[in-house]
């Protein structure tokens, strides 16, 4: 655990409603950031995830906008401030799989959120044992073959790889599923999400919202695949202004006569509608090959071949073991446990039990609005 003497959190937090007669119902914990302290637990009906504040400088309460996907149940929990930005809360009585949760108070997302809004802000980000894939995104102009691609890609390693489902506030067409084909949402909704920064990109197109949620790409990070996003340049660029990191591939023809051929081929569509989508290619295809905005760009001259060099790209081929990331053990964490810290570790002293347990944040990424991951739970006997 380090040479760093621990600090034992429970005892800071119950002292700290006695100074300050925050009068904290049966459920709320105190946690002070600077000149502001953060109440968590809300009302105190079991299951409440409320959050407030009060500043001790105007001595006035303020309830913040609160972002992410909150807890269920937060009916019993400890809880420490980390760095000074975020608060680590360990539900107890839980599995250890959904025990770790962070309250971003002062992340630079809480900073942008703030601008953004002129209020006060904090936002849940649930934690997560272990790490991810880097997602991939895939842009091209339409009847390029990144569908194609993309496809080859699903059928070869359909264990390794997940589609990330867009959400759209269009009417399902027949036979279409929701959340299989896309999510369908109503208009309000949607624009209310992408306020909170649920959306990694979206667009307008014919008085419809479409765009890819953060929580699409987190499902099927969970799943233990890595997820595919087939956008466009602007979403793309979009992608890459978030805190997602991927691997940004272009896929381009090797002319735009070759590429009028291929739309021609299709037999699909209106001239019309043809010349719209050469029209779209000529512009996706200047930003796409010139703005440094993508890590790779493949010319589909042959299928086979290209496939082949995005295989290289993302480090794997036939004869690699295709089976989903294994998750860690799950194991069940008390009703009676208390939170120490040292360095970047948290004890989790599980009382009378014969394991102790250590959270090890000292390989922590992400946040929100999305899922914090790289953490690694692990027991000990006491």
């Amino acid at each position: 655990m380090g040479e760093a003497p621990a600090l034992f959190i429970d005892d800071v937090q119950r002292s700290f409603s006695k100074v300050f007669d925050l009068k904290l119902n049966d459920f709320d914990t105190a946690i002070v950031v600077g000149h502001k302290t953060y109440v968590i637990g809300g009302t105190g009906e079991p299951t409440s995830s409320g959050v407030r504040i009060f500043n001790k400088l105007t001595g006035e309460w303020v309830i913040p906008t609160i972002l992410g996907t909150k807890p269920e149940s937060l009916k019993g929990f400890s809880c420490v401030l980390l760095n000074e930005d975020r608060i680590l809360i360990i539900k107890k009585n839980s599995k250890s799989n959904e025990s770790v949760w962070f309250l971003e108070v002062d992340t630079q997302f809480i900073r942008d959120q703030k601008n953004k809004s002129e209020t006060e802000v904090v936002a849940w980000s649930k934690g997560v044992i272990g790490n991810a894939e880097q997602p991939i995104v895939i842009s091209g102009p339409s009847g390029v073959g990144k569908g194609t691609l993309i496809n080859m890609l699903m059928k070869e390693f359909p264990m390794m790889f997940g589609f990330s489902v867009s959400h759209t506030t269009r009417a399902p067409r027949e036979k279409e599923q929701n959340g299989v084909h896309y999510h369908f949402t109503k208009h309000n909704v949607m624009e209310e999400d992408i306020t909170s920064g649920k959306f990694l990109e979206f667009a307008a197109v014919h008085g419809n919202l479409y765009g890819t949620s953060i929580e699409a790409v987190d499902v099927v990070a969970d799943a233990g695949k890595r997820c595919i996003l087939d956008i466009d340049v602007q979403g793309a660029r979009s992608v890459r202004a978030s805190s997602l990191e991927a691997i940004f591939v272009f896929v381009c023809p090797p002319s735009f006569e070759e590429l009028e051929k291929r739309l021609r081929a299709r037999g699909t569509e209106t001239e019309e509608q043809i010349q719209k989508r050469l029209r779209n290619a000529k512009a996706e295809l200047e930003q796409g090959q010139s703005s440094g905005l993508f890590d790779h760009i493949l010319v589909n001259d042959d299928i086979k071949a290209c496939y082949e060099q995005l295989k290289n790209i993302l480090g794997i081929s036939e004869n690699i073991n295709a089976a989903p990331i294994i998750a860690n053990k799950v194991f069940d964490l008390p009703v009676d446990l208390s939170l120490s810290k040292t360095d970047e570790k948290i004890l989790i002293n599980c009382g009378t039990a014969e394991q102790n347990v250590v959270l090890d944040l000292s390989s922590m990424k992400g946040g929100a609005p999305a899922r914090t991951r790289g953490l690694d739970m692990y027991g000990f006997d006491q």
